[in-house]
């Protein structure tokens, strides 16, 4: 299992390269053509893995987003003894490479990355919205293929727009009563 796309946070896992995922996802999907099989591979995905910034929790939503797949389950890193991950998320070092790591702890961090990774999940909407401003991604908010999230109308733009709405609707319910129509009801 991949768990995750970024080469940087691969190594840190201990895992191969996203090119080598790519090759195997390729012949696997080959096999099956050629079986006339319909079997699909399901990613088994982490979140806040040591290594992993929201820079590279966007590339995975975004690399999620150009293959199709909904992530319905994913698996937010947690120090588990004696592991290398675990070492790198108390010590900040990578120890076979003696290398700094970046450590994604503090908790709204944990779950804008885990929220990234289930961009399509409508309830993820405010905390995706932050991520991608916090990383400068506004360029993956609009209406583009490429997006991962549409803008929403600002609070104060609902409450406007509802008022001026139920505004309306009393200036025609108003214009019905003068012309002798039961309110509500059009002509």
């Amino acid at each position: 299992a991949p768990e995750h796309i970024d080469d940087n946070v691969l190594v840190r896992m201990g895992k191969p390269s996203r090119q080598l995922y790519d090759e195997f996802c390729k012949l696997y999907y080959d096999i099956n053509q050629k079986h006339n099989m319909k079997q699909f591979l399901v990613p088994y995905l982490m979140s806040s893995h040591p290594g992993s910034t929201l820079d590279a929790a966007i590339k995975l939503a975004e690399y999620l987003r150009d293959i199709g797949h909904q992530v319905e389950q994913v698996q937010d890193f947690y120090p588990t003894p004696a592991t290398a991950s675990t070492c790198m998320y108390y010590t900040g070092i990578d120890p076979r490479s003696g290398e700094s790591v970046y450590v994604p702890k503090d908790p709204h961090e944990k779950e804008m990355q885990r929220a990234l990774i289930q961009y399509r999940d409508p309830k993820n909407y405010e905390l995706i919205k932050e991520a991608l401003h916090k990383a400068r991604r506004t360029d993956l908010i609009g209406f583009d293929q490429k997006c991962l999230i549409k803008p929403r109308k600002m609070s104060k733009e609902k409450n406007e727009e509802k008022n001026s709405n139920r505004n309306r609707s009393q200036r025609r319910d108003g214009e019905r009563l003068r012309k002798g129509a039961p309110k509500g009801k059009r002509r």
